[in-house]
């Protein structure tokens, strides 16, 4: 096991956020109404998971759910998969999101590379989700049926997804960076009845035209019946080359109607998201509008401290489940801050600029974003007003301690930093922030409420301060109800509960420490395990990207899924530096003082762009497999790539791998696009 680096503490919550924390409110409402005495957050934690039912309840009731009918019991048993929760309960996610609508504070704010900062009131939010209901009631929906969206992060998704959910309709969305195939492999398995699609989008300052992509995407979906055609990247477009029934958008939005809730049961599906993908057809995950609407509310109020008022921001597509983590802002009546645009556009200080204008009071992004800042010139705190700015979220990958210590350097020196992590799988947190709690280098604060979170031995043993695999030993009312199109569930059992029947595994490797802290070392399925030593990969991403010459990094190990022991190493280089005996060295060097000998790789490559999936996780096993001989479409799904244009490279060294070569094959031109 990997030797455990001590963290550095870097922030202790003021005693003022602590006692005006939404959380310390929480424990003085058990004492007051349970008579439960918490007094630190290791005994509210435990509590919440050695009495499950009691904890979930207690949030039912602390947040004022409505149902039109009483839940006969809050779990039907402990079984996973299998768990009931709430049965007997009817209600609506909706319903819960407009009885925070106030005139004191807008919904939304909304900003592109092409549009201003632009506020949406409630009232406004609410007229137009009344009439694109009315117009998808026309259009024959109701309860069930699949209303899939291909639109950027952008108003028009946020209201035709409160507009599909208040009827009972099944949301599903993709950004419109997605190619048809990617999108047709996700659509077509739901078989949805109404398309909400855009003419096209910009992205770093260029404009993209997706008509035609959008016809083949209706081309390919027999059940299709109605498409919803939004001109967001022309107000003047026309639908041109778009078949069968077409509705504008001003014409759904000039619907009469008045909103009403259509009351479904606790599990009814909500939405459906999609993993990875990286083989195989991507597996629709299908989450409960009562799972989802209980779950949302406990991270975002309880865990993100998020208020009425607030204004919340996560840089994300409608592609990834940060999206939807996004909008549930509006449960806790916080102001939701959407973003259309590339990140880096027209310099790395775009975010910086709209968190100065949008007043922002908490700034969540990617780990990867946050790297992608050091190695810049900017200085957020310095360049730009962020006195709103009171936290900062982080996911996506794991935050080496190098990241955080930036955060507190160049953002802010008194800021909040939770960096979170969890799953599509449950769209929400294992591992999440607490404000009451301190923040240490490349330490998670602590494991989520009512979220059994351990850490196994090769045993299956619980274990504290060593790495372990993650796994959840009890449900949660937000983990899938199933999978579309998998009426027995062995897809979802294999997914999650094959290594340890009746317990989640999620592919993790962690360390929990005695405190509670969390550290992520990366994914158990893509470990390095050098001569029996496994070390996560993201060790060794925070010792070669910490190098002032190297951008990104890849790392696998071919012992690591039972080949011949050979660990390459693929770094993307600064512009203008070259991969020479003397880099070669700095690189191999870096390695060996902060890691091990053994975790030296055996060669280095020099490569124009590491290979992600479009949610931006890197291709670690796909990449080992297609090392190890597997043919590419047996390893990785390309159009579920953003930049597959590089796997022929690995094909390539493939080749020469099995014949005995160790050459440098040639490197393809270029490296994905927008």
């Amino acid at each position: 096991m990997t030797n455990v680096l001590t963290p550095r503490l870097l922030w202790t919550p003021p005693q003022a956020l602590q006692d005006s924390s939404n959380i310390r409110a929480y424990m003085q409402w058990l004492a007051t109404t349970r008579g439960l005495q918490f007094t630190t957050y290791d005994e509210l934690w435990r509590w919440s998971v050695g009495e499950l039912e009691a904890f979930w309840e207690s949030l039912w009731e602390y947040f004022q759910i409505r149902s039109a009918t009483p839940y006969s019991r809050v779990l039907s048993s402990h079984a996973m998969p299998g768990a009931r929760w709430f049965e007997g309960a009817t209600l609506n996610y909706v319903e819960h999101v407009f009885r925070r609508a106030t005139p004191e504070h807008p919904a939304a704010l909304f900003q592109s590379e092409r549009q201003p900062l632009t506020p949406i009131s409630w009232a406004d939010l609410e007229r137009q989700v009344a009439s694109v209901a009315a117009a998808l009631r026309g259009l024959g929906v109701g309860p069930g049926d699949r209303v899939v969206g291909y639109v950027p992060n952008i108003p028009q998704a946020l209201v035709a997804f409160l507009a599909a959910a208040s009827l009972g309709a099944v949301w599903s969305s993709c950004s419109p960076d997605f190619g048809s195939p990617s999108v047709i492999d996700r659509f077509k398995q739901i078989e949805p009845k109404v398309l909400v699609a855009v003419d096209g989008y910009q992205y770093g300052g260029k404009p993209f035209d997706r008509r035609a992509v959008v016809a083949e995407i209706q081309a390919a979906l027999p059940t299709l019946e109605a498409t919803i055609f939004v001109p967001y990247l022309d107000p003047r477009a026309a639908p041109e080359g778009l078949a069968g029934r077409i509705l504008a958008w001003d014409t759904a939005l000039a619907t009469p109607g008045e909103l009403r809730y259509e009351m479904a049961p606790f599990e009814h599906p909500l939405w459906v998201l999609y993993s990875s993908g990286t083989t195989g057809l991507p597996k629709p995950i299908v989450q409960s509008q009562g799972g989802i609407l209980i779950q949302h509310l406990k991270e975002l109020h309880l865990h993100l401290n998020l208020k009425p008022g607030d204004r919340f921001f996560w840089y994300t597509t409608t592609g990834w489940m940060m999206w939807n983590l996004l909008i549930g802002g509006l449960l806790v009546g916080a102001t939701v801050l959407l973003y259309d645009g590339s990140p880096a556009y027209p310099d790395m200080g775009a975010l910086w600029r709209f968190a100065e204008e949008s007043r922002m009071t908490f700034f969540g992004t990617s780990a990867g974003y946050i790297t992608a800042l050091m190695k810049s010139e900017v200085e957020p705190g310095r360049q730009y007003d962020l006195s709103a700015l009171v936290g900062m979220g982080s996911t996506g990958s794991p935050l080496p301690p190098e990241g955080f210590e930036w955060v507190y350097e160049h953002v802010k020196s008194d800021l909040w930093l939770a960096s979170i992590s969890g799953g599509t799988d449950v769209c929400g947190c294992f591992v999440a922030g607490a404000p009451i709690l301190p923040v240490y280098s490349g330490e998670l604060q602590c494991r989520a409420l009512g979220v059994n979170a351990q850490a196994y031995d090769t045993d299956g043993n619980s274990v504290i301060g060593v790495m372990g695999e993650l796994v959840i030993t009890e449900p949660m009312p937000s983990m899938p109800i199933y999978f579309w199109n998998d009426p027995d569930g062995r897809r979802y059992r294999e997914s999650y509960f094959e290594m340890y029947p009746g317990t989640w595994r999620h592919g993790d490797w962690v360390v929990i420490n005695e405190r509670g802290g969390v550290v992520i070392y990366g994914r158990s399925d893509s470990t390095i395990n050098r001569q029996g030593v496994r070390m996560g990969s993201s060790e060794i991403y925070r010792v070669v990207e910490s190098l002032p010459e190297v951008l990104d990094s890849l790392v696998v190990d071919l012992e690591g899924l039972g080949g011949a022991s050979y660990m390459p190493l693929f770094v993307v280089l600064r512009e203008g530096v070259s991969l020479d005996a003397a880099l070669e060295r700095k690189i191999k060097d870096a390695i060996r003082t902060a890691l091990s000998p053994r975790h030296v790789p055996d060669a280095i490559f020099a490569v124009p762009d590491v290979p992600r999936t479009l949610s931006g996780k890197k291709l670690e096993v796909p990449v080992k497999k297609i090392l190890m001989g597997a043919p590419v479409e047996r390893a990785a799904n390309p159009d579920s790539l953003r930049n597959p244009e590089l796997l022929p490279f690995f094909v390539e060294l493939a080749s020469r791998l099995a014949s005995g070569e160790t050459g440098f094959p040639r490197p393809p031109t270029s490296a994905g696009g927008a």
